[in-house]
């Protein structure tokens, strides 16, 4: 591929990219009162600035090829990111693990604030059968995007263990913070969500050290594997 044809192509990915974040922009507005629905995109879309030939043409499916499901990754993996660069950039940096995994859910926990209702109608509706293989794919994403972040380097069964139980805290942490009405309005601290998360991380913790103490504890069986194999086959 030439240079100019490599440059028109990055070009169109950002010019579609930044539809994206318009339409985005909008729809976390739109669906705090109206709920995450394609009638609700389409209007999104147009207040983003999509006239009518555009949406004609194709644009919005252009945009998001799956409606909402698309919009709601779209906006799932920005927020992953924001939270990221967010631990990145910690000064001072938490030390400890259970303090890193804490700074990470909340972060991004927190990052959902200015749009708390938008947050809480996109969960009811990743809670609808539909779309629960979609939200089993966000947690999942989320939790792994924690790991990345914290060094991970896991590839045998704790990769996933990891990744499944970390999903379960920050659901459920997310849940805890829907159902925190802090009295304080103008700036809530949701003291007993961030209690609520702090349980859940030190129920992990000591699950992970039962984990590595029962591994520790468990007998060689290489010994026995090869005695199994000398009573398979006596002559070898």
């Amino acid at each position: 591929m030439k240079s100019t044809e490599k440059s028109r192509k990055n070009s169109n990915l950002d010019d579609l990219e930044e539809v994206r974040l318009a339409i985005l922009d909008e729809m976390l507005v739109e669906a705090a009162f109206d709920g995450w629905t394609e009638s609700t995109l389409v209007a999104a879309a147009k207040a983003a600035g999509m006239d009518s030939v555009a949406y004609e043409r194709g644009d919005l499916k252009r945009a998001f090829p799956k409606g909402i499901a698309d919009v709601l990754d779209f906006w799932s993996e920005r927020e992953d990111e924001k939270m990221a660069a967010a631990f990145e950039a910690a000064n001072p940096a938490p030390e400890k693990i259970r303090d890193k995994v804490r700074f990470l859910v909340r972060t991004r926990i927190e990052g959902l604030s200015e749009h708390r209702e938008a947050a809480r109608r996109a969960s009811a509706t990743l809670a609808l059968p539909y779309y629960l293989p979609l939200a089993s794919r966000l947690a999942w994403r989320t939790a792994d995007a924690v790991w990345r972040a914290l060094g991970d380097t896991s590839t045998d069964f704790n990769f996933y263990t990891k990744r499944t139980t970390l999903s379960g805290v920050y659901l459920s942490t997310l849940a805890a913070w829907f159902g925190d009405e802090d009295d304080e309005i103008v700036n809530p601290v949701y003291e007993q969500t961030w209690k609520f998360l702090d349980e859940r991380i030190e129920n992990v913790m000591q699950f992970e050290k039962f984990k590595k103490q029962a591994q520790d504890r468990m007998p060689d069986m290489s010994a026995f594997t090869e005695f199994l194999g000398r009573m398979r086959y006596p002559g070898k």
